[in-house]
């Protein structure tokens, strides 16, 4: 292992806080993190001081405390600290299992490998190699809640822009959840009509024999419970947008009666004679496919080409998955608007987010970030707290190993020297299989370092790539599999 590699992807941490009672063990530790080029603030449990506690420190290393009552204190205030990554002595371990910013324990004696690994794990937690959650300034009220930087959701803004001050009839395409009625309010928002109202619709929430009466009104006595005259929906929408949500479920009555109101600007009132003029923009959206539904003879033709004067197509979420972390901040200030909690994303949680296929789109993202707001308030949501069906990535376990002995290290390279050169395992002649050395000799080196690259492979093909399961293979730790693939410069797709 190369030391200055682990230093410079270590570097990225800003300050360690130790708390350890231990005098001698808390200067030596001191003099380890300096070496390898890590801020360290020092102190023992009866040192720690609310001046200084978690104001700068981006990890927390606990160490030996000696009082159960400075312990208990420090648990704690943990628990309240829950983006500071935690590592600690193993013995420490059952108190701190239930904290989610716990990475893992450490062994003693402490060695070199081990503190590497714990330190990169806190990176990792705290998000130092991976891009984090942008932050959104909330000042610009353009296109407000058309979130994203993808080249689909900035071809939206575009033609939004080009429509707006006009007064073309706009037809927006797209599947359920991807926000068709969010592009209709910009529409108006930023049109000539903005100052007027915004009138939806939903043609598919309304039963066929009410959806007349809901867009026209209608006169006292029209109908059975029609004890009064009411205005329908266009009228309410009176120099400004009416927003036609779902316009494929309307059934074929209503597209007529709708297509005479598109062409002469007029209509009158269920039970009434009387000619109401309108001036009304109408914006129409479906998730449908418009064209099957004219060739099956579902949906009018000329009713599609009054309403497709400016069509506009709402990509699908899995189709702008870059912008899922912005997706989720607007989501969050939202909630956060409405009095609800924050939560904290791991740049682990947010990669696996932008894996999964979002069907629902962006309704179903935002009615993720709401649960998880109610399960874990204030609190930080690594992948493990993700529902399962949102799970994409391994959580990276934190497995604690210590130096093995001499002894042991001989007696495990005697092992595999037995097994290389056993004549009972013997099928060939070939020297690295036979029980003879050569008389020309051999690289051992090279030998022992060509079969241990070759059962690693074969081990992490057997197991799909999954490290902890090839390690488990192998008879060695997750740590030390990950080291020799380190050194020999393999990845799990090998």
């Amino acid at each position: 292992m190369v030391m200055g590699k682990y230093i410079s992807h270590m570097q990225a941490l800003t300050k360690i806080l130790v708390i350890e009672d231990d005098e001698k063990f808390r200067r030596d530790l001191g003099v380890i993190l300096e070496f390898i080029g890590e801020q360290s603030l020092l102190c023992s449990a009866a040192e720690l001081t609310e001046m200084h506690w978690m104001h700068a420190e981006e990890v927390c290393f606990l160490g030996h405390v000696h009082s159960p009552q400075h312990l208990s204190k420090i648990i704690e205030t943990l628990s309240h600290n829950k983006a500071i990554p935690i590592i600690a002595l193993s013995e420490y371990k059952t108190a701190l299992s239930v904290l989610p910013n716990f990475v893992g324990e450490l062994e003693l004696p402490l060695n070199y490998s081990q503190l590497a690994e714990a330190l990169r794990h806190c990176q990792e937690f705290s998000g130092k190699n991976s891009s984090m959650v942008p932050q959104l300034s909330g000042k610009n009220t353009l296109f407000r809640s058309m979130v994203g930087r993808s080249q689909g959701i900035s071809d939206v803004r575009h033609l939004i822009s080009q429509v707006a001050n006009t007064d073309a009839n706009v037809l927006i395409l797209g599947e359920s959840g991807t926000g068709k009625e969010v592009v209709a309010r910009n529409i108006h928002y930023h049109s000539q009509r903005g100052k007027g109202p915004f009138v939806p619709v939903n043609c598919g929430a309304i039963p066929p024999e009410l959806l007349e009466s809901e867009l026209f009104g209608h006169e006292k006595g029209a109908f059975t419970g029609a004890i009064s005259s009411r205005k329908g929906r266009f009228e309410l929408a009176e120099a400004g947008t009416l927003f036609l949500d779902e316009i494929g479920d309307m059934p074929a009555s209503m597209q007529v009666k709708l297509l005479r109101v598109l062409q002469e600007r007029c209509f009158e009132r269920v039970g009434g004679n009387k000619t109401i003029n309108v001036n009304v923009r109408v914006v129409a959206a479906t998730h449908r496919n418009l064209d099957r539904m004219i060739d099956q003879g579902s949906f009018r033709e000329d009713l599609f080409y009054r309403l497709n004067v400016f069509p506009i197509e709402m990509p699908a979420l899995r189709e702008r998955i870059e912008d899922i972390p912005l997706l989720i901040q607007e989501l969050m200030v939202r909630l956060e608007v409405e009095g609800g909690n924050q939560v904290h994303f791991t740049p682990r949680a947010i990669a696996s987010l932008m894996d999964h296929d979002w069907a629902g789109n962006v309704r179903e993202l935002a009615n993720l970030i709401e649960r998880l707001l109610i399960l874990y308030p204030g609190q930080t949501v690594d992948v493990n707290r993700l529902p399962k069906q949102y799970r994409y990535s391994e959580l990276p376990e934190f497995q604690p190993e210590t130096n093995p002995t001499l002894e042991e290290t001989e007696k495990n390279e005697r092992d595999a020297l037995h097994a290389l050169f056993s004549t009972d395992s013997a099928e060939d002649d070939s020297p690295s299989c036979a029980g003879e050395l050569p008389a020309e000799g051999l690289d051992l080196k090279a030998m022992l370092a060509d079969l241990e690259i070759d059962m690693i492979r074969q081990a992490l093909e057997a197991q799909m790539g999954v490290v902890a399961r090839a390690a488990g293979m192998l008879g060695m730790r997750r740590t030390t599999l990950v080291e020799k693939m380190r050194k020999y410069g393999l990845s799990k797709e090998v």
